[in-house]
């Protein structure tokens, strides 16, 4: 039986970056992966999806096209060609990262396509089907989440993303179930395409997760471009199907409600990759389909410790970088008698690729507020940003939730023509602890989207009366700057 120092179980970005930062710290190390290397997100999530967000996007733009003395016929989109080119740049970007070839030129011992790895007990895992067996002093779960099936009468008729990849043509009506990033950005996506989407969910509203403004700007925004908005439902009653494809009867408000569809896309939730690893066995704590860890990403177990989808936090790539460093350091640190460091999350920015694009960082405003601060709340519109009036995409905003006693932000949510890029300006500023101030004096090209940051900042050290003006400029409300403002802009 071979045995190593630390065992990483999961080959996506979190387990990547865990083995690479063990062995970094002379640590004899195995990385297991059931399947392929690169995880959810280069395979089967963030990647293809932005694929096909870009085609989204493409398509969008020959709106536009005469208006710019482009003349010529909109084109046809080709679904499956379309769907063959998610997976040409999946294997790009494997090809790219050449993670095999990364991971054993730096010591470390790949165990890939060996199918699920099983606890013994918590010194020892096994592969397969009862097949070769593997120690380590110390593991690093890093196994991932799955997308939910939901239980109803003909759940077998519903799709989840993974099936997305396997279709061959674009369905007339869809209907997608759940209103958080993946489902608003799968009905956005399918929309421009063509299809008539409805968009259910049992929350008040889309992006429940969101700040209220990026939350009625998609509303609106998805409204207008014809997608039925189904909120506060109560759940699914049952799905059928007839000659003319599937009907979703669904329950709000004490009734049931129907609507038929070519195909039915659930996106509810991501649990993790818990019980095949038998966490019984080696004594692991679960809770709701996670592993639970504590600050030190360190699980029920001293020495296996947790990173990435799997511990249920917060589930983003980035993140999952982060705390698959913090883990690896920890567990390394077991080994030799070290200390182990906390992981404390604060600045992770986030986004949408949906149309328009969303991105947010730290609190939303009513997060702020309930948090006890006191807080001057500044929005900028791209209706006064230059390069959204040349680009003709002046939708969406630029708003920021500050701190009125220190004069940082607390929080950024952008919503319009790049937003998800747009964000990271504001990420930066709070990671680095400094004031809005800093973002109100900063000199950004000129015309750019990014600007957008500079004209909400400087609104905010308005609002927050760190600018000397005269009385009547104060009862204008607004001030010349680089990229000016109108005197009406709200």
């Amino acid at each position: 039986m071979n045995k190593h120092d630390v065992i990483v179980i999961g080959g996506g970005p979190a387990g990547v970056t865990a083995a690479l930062r063990a062995r970094e710290l002379g640590a004899s190390v195995a990385l297991v992966e059931r399947d392929r290397l690169g995880g959810t997100c280069t395979n089967d999530g963030c990647v293809p999806t932005r694929v096909l967000a870009h085609a989204a996007r493409l398509l969008r733009e020959t709106a536009q096209h005469e208006q710019y003395g482009l003349l010529g016929s909109r084109p046809e989109l080709d679904f499956g060609r379309l769907i063959a080119r998610t997976q040409d740049v999946v294997y790009a970007v494997h090809e790219k990262k050449q993670l095999l070839k990364h991971l054993e030129s730096s010591g470390v011992t790949v165990y890939e396509g060996v199918g699920p790895a099983r606890f013994v007990d918590d010194h020892t895992i096994e592969l397969g089907d009862g097949g070769q067996k593997l120690a380590a002093r110390s593991f690093i779960l890093c196994a991932g989440g799955h997308a939910r099936r939901l239980p109803f009468p003909g759940a077998e008729h519903a799709l989840t993303h993974d099936d997305l990849w396997r279709m061959s043509k674009l369905p007339r009506r869809l209907a997608v179930i759940g209103a958080a990033a993946t489902g608003c950005q799968l009905a956005s996506i399918m929309n421009t395409f063509g299809a008539r989407v409805t968009l259910l969910d049992v929350a008040p509203h889309i992006l429940p997760a969101e700040d209220a403004a990026v939350t009625e700007a998609l509303t609106n925004a998805f409204t207008q471009r014809g997608i039925q908005i189904v909120s506060g439902m109560s759940g699914v009653a049952r799905v059928e199907k007839t000659a003319d494809g599937l009907r979703l009867v669904y329950k709000r408000d004490d009734a049931e409600e129907e609507i038929t569809v070519d195909a039915l896309v659930v996106a509810v939730g991501w649990p993790g990759n818990v019980e095949a690893l038998n966490p019984d066995a080696a004594g692991i704590k679960t809770e709701k389909s996670y592993v639970v860890s504590d600050e030190y990403l360190r699980t029920s177990v001293p020495h296996i410790f947790a990173a990435g989808d799997i511990d249920g936090r917060l589930m983003l790539v980035q993140s999952a970088g982060v705390e698959a460093r913090v883990a690896a350091e920890n567990a390394v640190a077991e080994l030799n008698g070290g200390e182990a460091r906390p992981h404390r999350p604060s600045v992770v920015p986030h986004g949408g690729f949906t149309d328009p694009e969303y991105g947010s960082v730290g609190l939303t405003e009513k997060g702020a507020r309930e948090a006890g601060h006191d807080v001057v709340v500044a929005l900028a519109s791209m209706v006064n940003l230059d390069r959204a009036v040349i680009d003709g995409n002046t939708e969406g905003f630029c708003k920021l939730v500050v701190d009125r006693k220190t004069s940082k932000v607390l929080g950024a949510h952008v919503v319009g023509e790049q937003a998800v890029e747009i964000v990271h300006l504001v990420a930066a500023n709070m990671a680095a602890g400094a004031t809005v101030e800093i973002l109100a004096d900063l000199e950004l090209a000129y015309p750019t989207y990014v600007s957008i940051v500079g004209l909400a900042a400087r609104r905010a050290v308005l609002n927050l009366g760190l600018m000397q003006l005269a009385p009547e400029w104060h009862e204008m409300g607004q001030f010349y700057a680089a990229e000016w403002e109108r005197r009406d802009a709200g």
